[in-house]
């Protein structure tokens, strides 16, 4: 708390004690009282510490172009990392695991923002293991060697496939549909503007107006694309006519997903 926000309070706390040893007669305006008090406290501290939260820099491993590795940069990492946040607190389940697949700059973000989010990191480079129990190894062209624990597991699931490829987004969608839970769960995609028509009949996906930075500098447009309307966050969904094939996507995958 800084040395403004402890004046005021002591300020307020003077004021509470004179109002205490009077008999009523001043005129002065109404006080707080001392719940009041503890409530206006409690706030000027979570907002200091979210400040000094804010000057932090999240430090992350080199990028390693030979892996297709392209970090994001601090604002889509903290866009994405805060709607995370918000899906799992406003998710009906008492447990709102959050899978990353293939996005490993999100993972720090996501701590920062709340240490008590449960988040797997699906990623090939090991230079993740530092994570812990966190880390699990995943190569895309195994899309369910996973383990088995992991199956239908996840309320969030967020991916972002190492290449552009039709190949490696459909493997990629099959690991999507083996960690989602079969029903009111989310998925968010990070991939090029390119994919947008396999997004939506691979996995019924809707492009957002937000549009994903890398720390580098990258030829092809990149895009998020979610499984539900996110309304006036991420700059909404972008009204496009989608091919007929990805209207029943969605239905589609949730059959599949119940008959594993």
């Amino acid at each position: 708390m800084s040395a403004t926000d402890e004046a005021i309070i002591s300020a307020v706390e003077s004021k509470i004690n004179d109002s205490d040893n009077n008999n009523g007669d001043d005129d002065d305006p109404p006080l707080l009282s001392s719940r009041a008090l503890e409530a206006l406290k409690e706030f000027l501290n979570e907002q200091s510490l979210l400040s000094s939260g804010a000057e932090e820099e999240v430090k992350l491993v080199s990028e390693d172009w030979r892996l297709s590795q392209f970090w994001y940069d601090r604002e889509t990492a903290e866009t994405v990392a805060g709607e995370i946040r918000r899906l799992c607190s406003v998710s009906a389940s008492s447990s709102s695991p959050v899978a990353l697949v293939a996005c490993p700059t999100l993972y720090p973000y996501i701590k920062k923002l709340d240490p008590n989010i449960s988040v797997q990191l699906l990623e090939y480079d090991k230079r993740f293991e530092e994570y812990g129990s966190d880390f699990n190894f995943y190569d895309y062209n195994q899309p369910e060697d996973l383990p088995p624990a992991m199956k239908h597991d996840f309320q969030v699931v967020v991916a972002d496939p190492p290449y552009l490829s039709k190949e490696c987004l459909e493997k990629v969608a099959q690991t999507v549909a083996f960690l989602m839970r079969p029903q009111h769960s989310f998925s968010l995609l990070l991939t090029g503007e390119v994919q947008k028509e396999r997004a939506a009949e691979l996995l019924g996906l809707h492009p957002c107006g937000f549009r994903p930075q890398h720390t580098s500098k990258l030829g092809n447009e990149f895009r998020l694309f979610t499984n539900y309307d996110p309304k006036d966050r991420l700059g909404g969904w972008e009204h496009v006519e989608l091919p007929p094939s990805s209207l029943n996507a969605s239905l589609n995958m949730q059959s599949t997903r119940r008959t594993h």
